[in-house]
């Protein structure tokens, strides 16, 4: 009879001729067990959104119930991955300068008490010398692989990887191979048969006798997972550990499945891939132990149970030797934050905070992105008679939009909401004559039907170079227009195929909500944004989205407010809204009041050529239209100016004329070959939540969310609450995923873009031809070639509201709570002038202002490690 090995037992030695001979009773806990184990791993995976709604995720989001250090460790021990910042990175900083003795000294003094013990200024500096030797936990495919000519070949680590990688890329593929696999068995039937016919796999590996092993393979997930548990014979205590390290080989794989599950979790199911992945790679190493019953073998599985035996202690160990990076990691925060502290400080004077404010002539609203800072400082100090605001950049709208004459639906909003409201285009003449969409809709489908036929031209086996033939020089266009890209400005993709004519015409819509829900829809997001009293005529609804060519991580540039999409839509829809004078009516009984002669404009900010363009200016009444047009001077100078600011940071002259300047940066968005249109959220560091009036008097060097917030207009607390349960969780999921593209790239970043393939039409990439499915942000996303553009900091959020109101949204949120006392962002509130900073249930003094470590106000470098 099989032995089951628990925390008691001892481990087992591996017959070969294993079978397991188990009764129903002890059958059925014992799958409850190896459920609960699976379950528990498959839970430690984030999900990663595809290529075409890409959003930045924290990929440690479901392990923030432990202190970071306690990640770090089990990351270390279990794949090798890194969590902090390398040796290599700090010791630049140290020694340039970057981190001083006074950030050294202010990290060792808030750090939780044990941290540092033993621990002083000279050990952590003479540590940077050192590269920490962190202890690995090895896996059954690891210690098997050890013939003498493993170093001529792929590891089977490597070959297999591939392998599960490539029949993922398969499986998953709905939208870019014509000819389409069955899947109707589930995941790992596929990858079973698809094994069956692999004869190449077993050459790669150096085992040829591969294919006579596959009748040993377990028929189905189920019996996989308990075939391998049982064989393995590890303490159940460290099941759930194991198994996460096998799905770690394979995270990028194991991430989309996650997305999967988080989708359908959406919809209240389930998804059951990631458990089949999980027991794909686990039948892989039994697979290669049904093979090998040598003695070399033997001791190989008994080391594996020995090493795993001692698990806990290992992780232990780790976490014990992480301390000194932990120290570093505090240190480099605290370089950034001396300075934050300082600049909010100088703009939080009492004389500042105490300046009367009045009713504007435009109010512009922006999405709370870094890249919208310099732009809203840049408008205020050309025109005076400007107020600009930050409000997360879906506008509040859980919506999913349905492009014009498609039925390609897609969610508009953040990734951690589900989306309960439809927008659909309309062909709209603003109410002039009859509408235009039956013509619009035949006209577009006459269009999408000619590019069909051309696309499967090509795409058919043996078409190819008589395609290419045909085609003549109409091939080659798109290359000629990226050899010699072109100056225009941003082009709408929702609208490809649609003739000019209709273009100005067709408009975002909201459908399908009854007045009421309409009414109570604008006054939500009306309370939100702040803007229920004292509106000026003119107030702008600013989004935001990028312009590139040739980029599979376009939408990563986008809004992820609005699931990696343009703010275009949300804004449009919003502003069509709000200037219906039926609903303004209806507002008015609620208390909000909004002036006759208020207009509310969408517009976009494109942030790789710093440009605003409005929308539906033909809808607006003349007065609101002589409004926007005379602000086009502003917007001139103000993107100017923010183009001068970012200039030198793409390699251009900052003090080359307007127009050049904004002709280089126009050609760099169509350049087929640019892998750096713009740097994106590269530097993002801190998020502010509170009046305007607390930065507006400074440089924050586009490195910051700003959210506009009153505590005095949020008596009952829950529009924080809404705040630090929403922007703050996704500007920290965008904090953590520039640093884990940072600290950890070859797991946790997308490798180098000139050698991504795209995989499955939009599910993700391959960094050249097959291993891991890539997730997280490329090098050039990051790195200029010659040094970090990102600096990995944790996020520092800072709110102005009493500590009353931010910590009863700590007791109330667990998820907030661990985020705050497990190291994962830094807590601070104003007080008046003052700032203070959260730590172990208290409010405590600033460490590097209370040691007079504070610095002279210098303008913040994006590139900040060297």
């Amino acid at each position: 009879m099989m032995q089951i090995t628990t925390p008691e037992a001892g481990p087992t030695q591996p017959p070969c001729d294993l079978v397991a001979t188990i009764d129903a009773a002890h059958d059925d806990l014992l799958q409850r067990r190896i459920d609960a184990a699976c379950s528990a791993a498959c839970a430690a995976i984030a999900p990663a959104w595809p290529l075409d709604r890409a959003i930045a995720v924290n990929p440690h989001w479901s392990r923030i119930g432990h202190s970071v250090r306690t990640v770090a460790a089990r990351m270390a021990v279990l794949a090798g991955i890194p969590v902090f910042p390398s040796r290599d990175l700090l010791r630049q900083a140290w020694r340039s300068g970057r981190i001083t003795h006074a950030d050294l000294a202010a990290a060792l003094a808030s750090l939780p008490p044990g941290t540092t013990d033993g621990l002083d200024a000279a050990t952590c500096v003479a540590a940077l010398d050192l590269a920490p030797e962190l202890p690995r936990l090895p896996l059954l495919i690891d210690v098997l692989d050890d013939d003498p000519a493993r170093h001529q070949r792929l590891s089977w680590r490597q070959a297999i990887t591939h392998q599960v990688s490539q029949t993922c890329a398969a499986y998953f593929d709905e939208h870019q191979a014509d000819w389409q696999p069955e899947r109707g068995g589930g995941l790992y039937a596929f990858w079973r048969d698809t094994l069956s016919h692999d004869h190449g796999i077993g050459v790669l590996m150096g085992l040829p006798d591969l294919s006579r092993r596959l009748h040993a393979l377990p028929a189905d997930r189920v019996e996989a997972e308990r075939w391998v548990l049982q064989r393995l014979g590890l303490p159940e205590q460290v099941w759930a550990d194991y198994l996460e390290a096998v799905l770690l080989t394979v995270n990028g794989w194991a991430s989309w499945c996650a997305y999967l599950g988080w989708e359908a979790a959406q919809r209240g199911g389930a998804d059951p891939h990631l458990r089949d992945l999980l027991a794909i790679r686990l039948a892989w190493g039994a697979l290669l132990l049904e093979g090998r019953c040598d003695q070399s073998a033997g001791r190989s599985f008994v080391a594996v149970q020995a090493a795993w035996a001692e698990a806990p202690a290992t992780l232990a160990r780790a976490s014990d030797l992480l301390r000194i990076d932990e120290v570093w990691q505090s240190a480099l925060d605290a370089a950034y934050q001396r300075d934050l502290a300082q600049r909010l400080a100088s703009a939080s004077s009492p004389r500042a905070l105490a300046a009367p404010t009045t009713v504007p002539e435009v109010q512009a609203a922006f999405c709370i992105d870094v890249r919208s800072e310099p732009m809203r400082r840049a408008l205020e100090a050309a025109w005076p008679g400007i107020r600009t605001l930050g409000f997360a950049g879906f506008f509040g709208l859980p919506i999913a939009y349905t492009p014009f004459a498609t039925a390609a639906r897609r969610p508009q909003l953040p990734g951690l909401l589900a989306p309960v409201i439809e927008v659909t285009d309309r062909i709209d003449r603003g109410g002039d004559g009859d509408p235009l969409d039956a013509e619009a809709v035949a006209a577009r489908q006459r269009q999408f039907a000619g590019r069909r036929s051309w696309r499967s031209a090509s795409r058919w086996p043996g078409a190819a170079f008589s395609f290419v033939e045909a085609a003549g020089v109409g091939y080659v266009g798109k290359l000629a227009r990226w050899l010699h890209p072109s100056r225009e400005a941003r082009l709408r993709d929702d609208l490809d195929g649609l003739p000019s004519r209709y273009r100005a015409l067709c408009r975002p819509t909201l459908d399908g909500l009854e007045p009421d829900a309409r009414v109570a829809l604008a006054e939500r997001v009306l309370r939100a944004m702040g803007l229920q009293r004292e509106l000026a005529p003119l107030v702008l609804l600013i989004g935001h989205g990028s312009q590139s060519a040739n980029n599979a991580h376009a939408a990563a540039l986008d809004c992820g407010a609005c699931c990696g999409q343009t703010g275009e839509v949300n804004a449009r829809a919003l502003a069509r809204l709000l200037n219906d004078a039926g609903l303004r009516a209806a507002l008015a009984q609620r208390g909000i009041d909004i002036p006759a002669h208020t207009a509310f404009v969408a517009g976009l900010h494109n942030t790789t050529t710093d440009e605003i363009e409005g929308f539906d200016l033909d809808l607006l009444p003349a007065d609101a239209r002589m409004r926007w047009e005379r602000l086009a001077p502003v917007f001139a100078q103000a993107g100017d100016q923010v183009r001068r600011e970012r200039a030198a940071s793409l390699g251009l002259d900052p003090r080359a004329g307007h127009g050049v300047l904004l002709e280089r940066l126009r050609r760099r968005a169509n350049d087929g070959a640019q892998t750096r249109p713009e740097w994106g959220l590269a530097g993002n560091a801190a998020f502010i939540i509170a009046p305007r009036a607390r930065s507006e008097a400074t440089v924050l060097g586009g490195r910051t969310f700003l959210h506009d917030y009153d505590s005095a207009r949020d008596v009952d607390g829950s529009l924080l609450e809404l705040l630090m349960t929403a922007p703050m969780l996704v500007t920290h999921w965008i904090n953590w995923q520039y640093h884990a593209s940072t600290c950890a790239p070859a797991h946790f970043g997308s490798g180098n873009k000139l050698l991504h393939n795209v995989v499955g039409g939009r599910i993700g990439v391959f960094e050249g031809n097959g291993g891991d499915l890539r997730i997280g942000l490329s090098r050039q996303s990051l790195h200029d070639g010659e040094r970090w553009v990102h600096e990995p900091v944790r996020l520092t959020v800072a709110i102005d509201a009493p500590a009353a109101a931010i910590e009863r949204v700590l007791d109330k949120h667990a998820v907030v709570r661990q985020l705050v006392d497990n190291g994962w962002l830094h807590l601070w509130r104003f007080d008046g002038a003052r700032t203070l900073r959260y730590a172990g249930g208290q409010w405590h003094s600033l460490p590097f202002i209370s040691c007079g470590a504070a610095s002279e106000a210098s303008a913040p470098s994006a590139v900040s490690v060297q």
